[in-house]
């Protein structure tokens, strides 16, 4: 996290960002796609690449027909949108360019990775703020563990560090001024990010036969919505996700080792979620760890879910991430939220929380495999 360099930081009252440093898109991408998306769109299809390189997959005949690509975004192509609007609002353009509207809709980095890499299978975009990317994934694992499809290539991308979308994060008053310190006493809000998460899911048997790298197993998935407020947390809300991941993962509570939280250090989101791990969880809440690494990688909307299993993934290999930045704990936020440095564990099963604006809750369940 750093000065933001996309925008003038003299024209931002929150000047902090995570963006992504030393990034050529060049390097990846031709010019020819380069001038058909967005950035969005454009952080998408490398991380896919990416993904699909590291499963081994083709994507030839059959198996494209039989896999999905479902992809969350918290608003789509913002810098489309800014630069456009600045065009005709402030140079008084009197015609865009023609592909403004395929290079910001929604769904642009999904179709664009279908057309990548020759994936013919059901395709589609999921918009619901911060749980984006967690419903995303959620369905699509729903869709292979139902023989619907064989694959699915799935995750989250956000990039709006854009002027008009950080004033209006400024005009919510949650930003942090300095850094993201979630379920500290002295927490002030969350730093926004950007980014791009993407996973391959597989049918057991198939990944088996071929001797794929398996990283996990995505046991459940839980959702529900608060039906209250549009921006407060609720508690309940949350907390029937966490149950409902649980459930659909056939876990009980004491299985569960680590939780990536949802964690974004508002003064509001961390006490809320606090309390509904404990709520769901009991005294067991208490006997494990719990971290968000979104003091780390900022708050990416809606590819932050897809960052978050990525990381959570990890903890498969001995080793959680760490909450860092913490200073003074808070006393509503009384868990073991692994201050600071990263910490060596067994993981067995984890929960990943994403809850969003608009009160949509998104929870997925992983087990260790193997």
């Amino acid at each position: 996290m750093a000065e933001c360099t996309q925008i003038d930081p003299a024209k931002l009252s929150s000047k902090m960002v995570a963006e992504i440093k030393n990034f050529s898109p060049e390097d990846y991408l031709s010019k020819k796609v380069l001038g058909m998306v967005d950035r969005v769109s454009v952080l998408a299809l490398v991380a896919a690449a990416e993904a699909i390189a590291d499963s081994g997959l083709s994507f030839d005949g059959e198996l494209g027909e039989q896999t999905a690509v479902i992809l969350g975004t918290g608003v789509g192509g913002m810098n489309t949108v800014d630069d456009n609007f600045h065009r005709l609002y402030a140079e008084d353009a009197k015609r865009l360019h023609p592909f403004v509207i395929p290079k910001l809709m929604a769904n642009a980095p999904a179709s664009q990775i279908t057309m990548s890499h020759g994936i013919t299978g059901p395709a589609w975009s999921i918009a619901s703020a911060c749980s984006s990317a967690n419903h995303a994934i959620g369905n699509a694992f729903t869709m292979v563990r139902s023989g619907q499809v064989r694959a699915a290539v799935t995750g989250g991308t956000e990039s709006c560090i854009t002027y008009g979308t950080m004033k209006g994060w400024e005009a919510l008053r949650v930003m942090a001024p300095d850094a993201c310190r979630p379920f500290t006493k002295d927490r002030k809000g969350m730093i926004i990010g950007e980014g791009a998460g993407i996973v391959v899911l597989e049918r057991l048997e198939d990944a088996q036969a071929r001797g794929a790298k398996i990283y996990g197993e995505i046991a459940g998935f839980g959702m529900s919505s608060d039906a209250g407020d549009l921006v407060a947390p609720s508690m309940l809300g949350a907390a029937r996700a966490i149950q409902n991941a649980l459930t659909d993962g056939g876990l009980n509570v004491d299985d569960i080792d680590y939780i990536n939280a949802h964690g974004t250090a508002t003064p509001a989101n961390d006490p809320t979620e606090t309390a509904a791990i404990k709520h769901v969880l009991g005294d067991w809440a208490r006997q494990i760890g719990i971290s968000s690494t979104k003091s780390m990688h900022g708050h990416a909307l809606g590819a932050a879910g897809a960052l978050e299993l990525i990381a959570s993934l990890g903890a498969f290999g001995g080793v959680v991430p760490p909450t860092i930045n913490f200073t003074e704990a808070d006393p509503e936020c009384d868990l073991d939220y692994i201050p600071n440095t990263a910490r060596e564990k067994r993981v067995d099963a984890l929960l990943s929380n994403s809850f969003a604006f608009g009160g949509l809750n998104a929870v997925l369940a992983l087990r260790r495999f193997g």
